[in-house]
């Protein structure tokens, strides 16, 4: 297979359950360094016109350009979404997804976005016929040059695999939820490192405050003189993770970014990675 050249950036910020806050979050977070946003044109979870503002401020204050910014927004099928839908509901899903992007693009003051995501399949378990269908619809928008590249998130191994026994094209990026407990996704990253594909782990602290409690990560954190919170996101870069953080906290953004310094020693690595057992 063919492997996929694809440039992306170190962290990314993930702008969910912001609200009004959106806005001076995604700026505070370019404006302590983070280059990679992450989005979705689901009014539900997300404030995508928010982020827009953000970006207008710090291309008006000369901060970055455009150019210097890696933007991912997701298309939500209506399953996903409340009442306040960026599409007409009774359109086709191909002019849906159309629909969508046009809306993400004017949210976001930009002509193109860098990477477009299926927010979720439409089973939990299968790769449906509404899914090619979805999928075939942002391979146009793609090749419209509406996005340069293109995810799926919140999908299992099955999903992937079905994906591929039908021909269809691969994705750039696979975006999960990543628990401990389940061993950090093992299965899917591994099908995505076969691949080239690239795997965004997403609620990497939240779904996993045990872990940073645990003695191998504390102990980690106090050799390294670091935080818990960036031995976690040192171990997801080491396994071949991009990680995302949505934090808040204007320190944690700073002390996020600081962990891309960390190295972590190869036995930890693999004292992490075993912690589910």
């Amino acid at each position: 297979m063919a492997t996929q050249q694809h440039s992306s950036p170190t962290f990314l910020y993930g702008t969910a359950w912001k609200e009004d806050r959106t806005a001076a979050l995604t700026e505070l977070a370019i404006r302590s360094g983070f280059r990679g946003i992450d989005t979705a044109n689901q009014r539900r979870h997300y404030f995508e016109a928010g982020v827009g503002e953000a970006l207008a401020a710090v291309y008006r204050a000369g901060m970055v350009t455009r150019a210097d910014l890696f933007l991912q927004t997701k298309f939500t099928s209506q399953p996903g979404q409340d009442h306040r839908l960026p599409y007409d509901p009774t359109a086709t899903l191909s002019d849906q997804v159309a629909q969508s992007m046009a809306s993400s693009l004017e949210h976001l003051g930009t002509d193109y976005v860098d990477s477009y995501v299926l927010h979720g399949p439409s089973s939990r378990y299968n790769w449906t016929t509404a899914d090619f269908e979805v999928w075939q619809a942002m391979i146009k928008e793609r090749d419209a040059g509406h996005t340069r590249l293109l995810g799926v998130s919140n999908v299992g191994l099955s999903h992937l695999q079905q994906m591929a026994r039908a021909h269809a094209e691969a994705p750039a990026f696979v975006q999960n939820r990543c628990y401990a407990r389940l061993g950090w996704d093992r299965e899917v990253r591994a099908f995505c490192r076969e691949r080239n594909i690239i795997y965004q782990g997403f609620s990497l602290l939240t779904a996993n405050v045990e872990v940073l409690r645990h003695p191998v990560v504390s102990g980690a954190a106090m050799r390294a003189n670091a935080t818990p919170a960036q031995i976690v996101f040192a171990f997801a870069r080491a396994v071949g993770m991009l990680p995302l953080t949505g934090t808040s906290n204007a320190e944690h953004m700073q002390q996020d970014l600081a962990s891309l310094d960390l190295q972590l020693p190869q036995e930890t690595v693999q004292a992490i990675e075993s912690l589910a057992g």
